[in-house]
Parts: C-alpha cells; sequence; structure tokens
C-alpha cells in the first residue's frame, strides 16, 4: 500500500514537473516571438528604405543629392539637395532642444530632490499629461497662439517660422526628459547623499555635483530620446513650420523638414515610382542615418560616463 502511494506520488511529481517545464517552454517562445517582431520590423523597414533609395540613386547622383543647395523634386527644374531640407530639421530642433534639455533637466532635478511628496506625485503626472497630447494640437497652438505672441515682440516674423514651432515643439519634449532624468536621478544610491550631507555639503550642491554625475548616463539617454523625438516630429513643423525649402539656419524664417516633406508628398498626387516620389525614401533614409548617429553618440556617452562613475 505505501509504495503504490509512493509511485501515485512520485507519478504526480513528474507529471507536475513536465506540465511546468511545458508552461515554462511556452513562455520561453512567446518572449522570443515578441523580440523577433521587433527586430524583423526594423530589418523591413530598413530594407524598404534602402530599396526604394536605391532605385533614387540610380537616377540622381548621390554628389547632387549631398551637395546641392536646392530642394525642387516636384519642379521641372528639378533639384535634390537634401541640405537644404536637413537645415530646417536641425534649426527646428535645436530651438526645440534648447527650450526641453535645460527645462526638463531642471525640472527633474527639482522632483527628485526638492519637491516634497505629495507635490512630485501631482506634477509628475501632469507633466506625462503634456507628452499625450496629440501633435496636430501643438502645431495649431504654436500657429494660432505661440506665433501672434511672437509678432507683437518681433513685428517682422512671417506667420509661418521655425522659431515659434520649435518653441513649443521644446514643451512637448519636455515631459521625456524630465520623466526619465527624474527616474535616473532617483536610483542614485542614498549612501551617495547622506556622504555629502556628512561632508557638509548642501542640498543644492549635492544635487548638482555628487547626483546629476552620477545619474548622468540615465541622463544622457533622456537627452538622446529628446533629440530623436524632435528631429521625427512632423506635424508641429508642418502645421507651423511653412514647408518651404529653404537653405537657412535662420528660426525666424520658414523652411521644410525632412519629415514635413515627407508627409507633403505622402499626401500628394505624384505616381508612384517617380523621381518625385522617390524622394521620400531617400529622405527617410536620411533621416534614419542621422537618428542612428544620435542614438549611437549617445551610447558610447553612456557606456563611457557609466565606467566613470
Amino acid at each position: 500500500m505505501a509504495k503504490a502511494t509512493a509511485a501515485l506520488h512520485g507519478t504526480a511529481y513528474l507529471a507536475s514537473r513536465r506540465a511546468r517545464h511545458i508552461r515554462e517552454r511556452l513562455i520561453e517562445v512567446l518572449l522570443f516571438f515578441a523580440a523577433l517582431i521587433s527586430v524583423v520590423t526594423t530589418v523591413a523597414i530598413v530594407y524598404v528604405l534602402v530599396k526604394e533609395s536605391v532605385v533614387f540613386f540610380e537616377q540622381v547622383p548621390l554628389r547632387d543629392f549631398l551637395t546641392d543647395r536646392q530642394w525642387t523634386p516636384l519642379f521641372d527644374d528639378a533639384h535634390f539637395g537634401i541640405v537644404v531640407l536637413l537645415s530646417g530639421t536641425l534649426t527646428s530642433s535645436f530651438v526645440a532642444l534648447a527650450v526641453a534639455i535645460p527645462l526638463g533637466t531642471i525640472i527633474a532635478i527639482y522632483l527628485s530632490e526638492f519637491a516634497p511628496y505629495r507635490l512630485r506625485e501631482m506634477v509628475k503626472p501632469v507633466l506625462e499629461m503634456l507628452g499625450g497630447v496629440p501633435t496636430i494640437v501643438y502645431g495649431y497652438f504654436a500657429l494660432l497662439f505661440v506665433t501672434p505672441l511672437l509678432q507683437k515682440v518681433m513685428p517682422g516674423l512671417p506667420g509661418f517660422n521655425l522659431l515659434s514651432a520649435g518653441l513649443v515643439m521644446g514643451i512637448m519634449i519636455i515631459p521625456y526628459v524630465s520623466s526619465i532624468s527624474e527616474d535616473a536621478m532617483r536610483a542614485v544610491p542614498m549612501a551617495l547623499r547622506e556622504g555629502s550631507y556628512a561632508m557638509g555639503a548642501t542640498r543644492f550642491q549635492t544635487a548638482t555635483r555628487v547626483v546629476v554625475p552620477a545619474a548622468f548616463s540615465g541622463i544622457a539617454s533622456a537627452y538622446i530620446l529628446g533629440i530623436s523625438r524632435a528631429v521625427g516630429e512632423t506635424m508641429i513643423l508642418a502645421v507651423a513650420g511653412g514647408m518651404q525649402p529653404n537653405l537657412t539656419f535662420n528660426p525666424l524664417e520658414p523652411a521644410a523638414t525632412i519629415t514635413a516633406y515627407i508627409v507633403q508628398v505622402a499626401l500628394g498626387d505624384l505616381p508612384h515610382g517617380s523621381v518625385g516620389y522617390q524622394t521620400i525614401f531617400a529622405a527617410g533614409l536620411t533621416l534614419m542615418l542621422f537618428t542612428l548617429a544620435c542614438n549611437l553618440a549617445g551610447h558610447v556617452l553612456r557606456k563611457r560616463f557609466r565606467e566613470a562613475y
């Protein structure tokens, strides 16, 4: 009787282990396919961009694409100088980052090191709500509110300009910078703060000279995310930036960006396969390479500061 009971328990135990092993394998397979989907999607995007860009560069020399100072692919006298769109993209991104990085960092330092618990729990969700506002709303806010406000200070400012679009874009990016930076600062061990206080440092000195350097790898990640978000923004610039392909680095002038141009062509009547239509893939590949370079620079920066601290 005892042997039969022991055998029964042994069989039940083996069955339980087998079932648990099967469940674990299923979970591993699901996680693998979830990771594989992101990789396959990225590879597919790169494949489409490269394939269509190769067709474009068979008709337009790469040298003209990189050095021409005009961008008029939809005109009879077509020019394909991507530097025109890059100038608008870089100018608007610089304005946005000049707003988002300082303000986002200051907000993160305050929320992490100075704000009372209740205030932090109230302010952080409100900040994160800014990231949930549709970008088309930000675009019309820039066009109908910020631009008229700036025109009172600068009467000669055009109705479409990169300054108002960049300022509003910076406001939109603040939650990304502040939230990630604050999380990085709060991850700094309390022992570092206590050691700083023990040496006689004030809260401000501890925050700026101890916490921020210790968390800088995470803060750098927030900055890189902000840069990628600024470079990839579309609707704010399409509405308030003017979408005029001017080679300018003056934010007081209207200009076109890479993303705004892609929207303009994608919604137009150009036939698929034409040179004008293929430009969106070449422009998209340029934008992807630029974003990749920013991300690689951020990775190197994070690695260097992580090793330093």
